[in-house]
């Protein structure tokens, strides 16, 4: 059935976001006119455009001076699908890095690298060296498929993990820009060798008859107007939460037979996290299950799911404009049926899989044909060196060495990989002499699943800080399940510096999501695997208050918790009104702050008590309930004040 697309403008009024890019002449202009220009600067429009050719416009809000002009740099987001990086990219970035960046990389939660701290006069040599280098920035950010993710783990002996790269490698190519605005920019026209497309993918792109195709466009598969906001993609295998699958776009499921041949792919959509404070129509959302698809018919599928968002998606609110908004506001059976229009036939039902689990995959491992990997764990993402930590160092002189590829995680860490047993000796000689694990168990594991965003003082976006204040967070929650009886316990911690979810703290067990300076909003319950939404517990804790409003919830978890199950399944299964209730009576014993008479007895520990009537007592409960604090909280607060006005 031959469809012909609507246009893809709604009916109302488009954002001034739709404009720009439709007078971009396909993401040229301003862009190629203000890279010339002597200023440390772009305009609002060439900012918008910049995005989809891999760079973010930023301020070091440190170095803020009032009445002077703001201290602008540039983050570059490279696009790495499935996480490969070759050793020729790698040491061209850490390059760039200490040259032009602020002398760190940042291994980003879609496996790719971001580079903060280069100048608007050192932007064009950064990217053509990326290029000239094997890499790519192009659709690393923008309103258009991202860096299509997949399990980073090189077993050689498992096909489906290696039909993951395949296939990650080749939805990326479909879904690339065809603009030639990229390499006229920044290479003066010239493109760079790089890896030949798979015909299969050459073909897809320009196959029609269903209304996928834009005629006559530079960009057969975007158009003008590219998609109405970003569009993330992964694949995986059954099994395989590395990814945060339910948090994409689309998902796509490796199948194979029992001889490991592969048949087809499991597909969910309508996954995201973005959202927006106190804008209830914003919302995180996990993806469904939609359909199944024989493999030669994958990339059609894939063309049709980003064809219905293309051309029905909310291009007039960018809040309202992600694919997980077009399938709520229609139901998975209405967004299925306008699929199968753009896909020419039915699709098939969604085949059963095992339950998905997460790994990281650190530590050496074997990759199943007689070489290894080693997976090394980098706290928030950020390779640098520090004191005797000598991070970036250690994975410099890695790759000079032994030339070896690397894979990036979902979870910021790094994979090298393909190394030669008598190549491990030299690995670790390195690691130590930088004084970097390998041994995974040697990490703290509260920061080994934790992850947290950049935030402040570079992404524009942040409200409060993240990454600088992770640690201490962690320190205190660790001290707090210590001093609790809890030692032993760990939990998925993600915090991110505004609420649009960078490092997807909608799916941790504990998730920290910034909304005032120093402030976050607790979110609560999410699962160990990250198969399950989190919910929010409290709007605003200031990060004073972290213990005093943890302390009663974990020790509500060790007293009612079930044999094995973990803080999240806890907070899941028991309900937030259960751990209001309790954290509402929660009182903690208190040393006794008056004099102690001699004796040879320790000291007893005793709690202050005051009688309150009744009418009262009911209030404060009420009042703590809903505000999720203790009551002893509320009434230190209230006496406090009461207190100070006396004369």
């Amino acid at each position: 059935m031959v469809k012909s697309a609507p246009s893809p403008i709604a009916s109302r009024k488009p954002s001034k976001v739709e404009g720009i890019k439709e007078k971009s002449n396909f993401l040229r202009e301003p862009v190629a006119t203000q890279i010339l220009e002597d200023t440390t600067h772009f305009n609002e429009d060439a900012i918008q455009l910049l995005k989809f050719h891999g760079s973010y416009q930023q301020d070091n809000r440190d170095n803020r001076v009032k009445g002077q002009e703001k201290d602008y740099q540039f983050m570059l987001r490279t696009k790495n699908p499935a996480g490969f990086v070759p050793p020729q990219l790698y040491l061209a970035l850490d390059k760039l890095a200490d040259e032009y960046g602020n002398r760190t990389l940042r291994v980003t939660t879609r496996q790719g690298f971001q580079m903060h701290g280069i100048l608007k006069k050192n932007l064009k040599l950064a990217i053509a060296t990326i290029v000239k280098n094997l890499g790519s920035t192009l659709g690393a950010c923008g309103d258009l498929n991202r860096n299509v993710m997949a399990p980073p783990a090189p077993f050689k002996n498992r096909p489906e993990y290696q039909y993951a790269w395949e296939y990650a490698q080749n939805i990326a190519d479909l879904l690339s820009p065809q603009t030639g605005a990229y390499y006229e920019i920044w290479l003066d026209g010239e493109k760079a060798i790089s890896a030949q497309e798979s015909p299969e993918v050459k073909a897809a792109r320009q196959r029609n008859g269903t209304g996928t195709i834009i005629h006559d466009s530079e960009e057969p598969i975007y158009g003008t107007h590219y998609m109405p906001r970003k569009f993330k993609v992964c694949v995986t295998v059954p099994g395989d939460n590395s990814v945060d699958l339910y948090s994409q776009d689309l998902t796509l499921v490796v199948m194979t037979n029992q001889q490991g041949e592969l048949e087809g792919f499991n597909v969910f959509a309508g996954g995201g996290l973005g959202r927006t404070h106190n804008k209830e129509e914003t919302f995180a959302r996990l993806a469904d299950e939609i359909c199944y698809v024989a493999k030669d018919d994958v990339y059609d599928l894939v063309k049709a799911i980003v064809a219905t968002q293309r051309d029905y998606g909310d291009r007039s609110d960018r809040r309202h404009a992600r694919l997980k908004y077009l399938i709520n506001d229609w139901g998975v059976d209405k967004f299925r049926a306008k699929v199968e229009e753009y896909f020419g036939k039915s699709v098939a039902p969604f085949k059963p899989l095992p339950e998905f689990k997460y790994q990281d995959f650190l530590g050496w491992q074997e990759q199943g044909d007689g070489k290894l990997f080693l997976g090394i764990s980098v706290e928030n993402g950020r390779v640098k060196d520090q004191g005797s930590f000598q991070l970036k160092t250690a994975l410099r002189e890695i790759v000079e060495q032994l030339n070896l590829p690397i894979r990036l995680t979902p979870h910021h860490n790094v994979i090298f990989y393909d190394i030669e047993p008598n190549q491990k000796q030299v690995v670790q000689e390195i690691l130590n002499r930088c004084g970097i694990i390998s041994d995974p168990n040697q990490i703290e594991p509260l920061v080994r699943y934790a992850m947290a965003c950049p935030a402040l003082p570079t992404c524009g976006l942040a409200i409060t800080e993240s990454e600088r204040a992770i640690p201490g967070i962690l320190e205190q929650i660790r001290a707090l399940l210590d001093k609790n009886g809890l030692q032993n316990e760990h939990f998925v911690v993600r915090m991110t510096g505004c609420p649009n979810g960078c490092a997807r703290p909608y799916m941790a067990e504990l998730g920290f999501v910034g909304s005032a300076p120093e402030s976050y909003q607790v979110w609560l319950g999410g699962s160990p695997a990250q198969t399950r939404l989190a919910q929010p517990y409290t709007e605003k804790l200031h990060h004073n208050d972290l213990e005093s409003f943890l302390e009663p919830i974990f020790v509500y978890f060790k007293k009612s918790r079930q044999p094995g199950e973990s803080f999240g399944d806890f907070c899941d299964r028991v309900g937030f009104d259960a751990i209001r209730e309790f954290t509402a009576t929660y009182e903690p014993e208190t040393a006794d702050i008056e004099p102690k008479a001699k004796t040879s007895q320790s000291p007893s520990r005793s709690r202050h008590r005051i009688s309150l009537h009744d009418e009262i007592y009911e209030k404060l409960k009420a009042a703590a309930t809903s505000q999720g604090q203790p009551m002893t909280n509320l009434v230190n607060e209230a006496l406090k004040e009461y207190l100070q006005k006396l004369p």
